[in-house]
């Protein structure tokens, strides 16, 4: 079949056309900022698995570790906060409850626990919880869930075992024994320009208020440092984390599996550093 010389030079042009549109569409399309600002959310991510957390349940998930280390306890007594925190509140400072129950542990200001004002200190609450579980004889050998219980003493004790797995991620995280586990991600300010400045002071001071001393002794240490700071970088504006040669940024975009810790950085290995 012939084709005159008009309809083949037409053919050419359509398709000089239709490459010349795509190439522009693509170069638009790769400029483009995204068309929804994803919400702050954090990723708690192991080799064990991966959940996601909104930057309140990974800010008590972080104090809960903090005041752990400050009491000198193992690992097992975070994961047995956690499925009790877990399973009374979700891991949220909750202002109601059970009768007088209130706070991320449910617990009761006619029970003994404290006044409301502080059981809904997420510091204090948790202090109080681990003063009881070390009380609970040979709580490091107990189930999670028995050992929860023995401190609660809910009338739904069997409920404590099914965030077992969700308590073990967390604490493998939050603890610094996985490095680089906590990413969380939180949109700019749209009222604020230019942005403020990162409250680095205020975010050491409130650190010092679960951890205590905030000097990095171990790398352990420091990855939980580095943890607590990642999942309270929205409340203190924090926009940079960084340790032992890895830095996390504030970096939201359309592929958030790229963001969050970058290794290869500058970061000291001595200390955490904020910005």
């Amino acid at each position: 079949m012939r084709f005159s010389r008009g309809v083949i030079t037409i053919a050419v042009i359509v398709i000089v056309l239709a490459i010349g549109v795509s190439m522009a569409l693509y170069t638009l399309l790769k400029k483009a900022k995204p068309l929804a600002v994803p919400e702050a959310h954090c990723i708690v991510k192991t080799p064990r698995g991966e959940r996601d957390l909104d930057p309140e349940q990974a800010e008590i998930a972080a104090t809960i570790a903090a005041v752990a280390e400050r009491r000198r306890l193992p690992e097992r007594a975070v994961m047995i906060a956690y499925v009790t925190g877990l399973q009374e509140s979700k891991l949220y400072n909750l202002d109601y409850g059970d009768r007088d129950s209130v706070g991320v542990f449910q617990q009761r200001e006619s029970q003994g626990w404290g006044t409301k004002k502080q059981l809904m200190d997420p510091v204090y609450a948790t202090n109080k919880f681990f003063a009881a579980l070390v009380k609970v004889k040979n709580y490091r050998k107990l189930k999670l869930e028995d050992a929860a219980q023995a401190v609660q003493r809910s009338a739904a004790g069997y409920a404590y075992a099914q965030h077992e797995e969700d308590a073990r991620i967390l604490a493998a995280a939050f603890t610094g024994r996985i490095p680089k586990a906590v990413r969380c991600w939180y949109p700019p300010s749209k009222t604020q320009t230019p942005a403020p400045q990162p409250k680095t002071d205020e975010a050491r001071r409130q650190l010092a208020r679960a951890l205590g001393d905030t000097s990095v002794t171990t790398p352990k240490r420091g990855w939980l440092i580095a943890a607590w700071s990642v999942a309270h970088a929205q409340k203190y504006g924090l926009r940079q984390v960084g340790f032992s040669g890895a830095t996390w940024s504030n970096s939201i975009s359309n592929n958030l599996e790229a963001d969050g810790w970058q290794s290869g950085g500058k970061a000291s290995a001595k200390q955490v550093e904020l910005s």
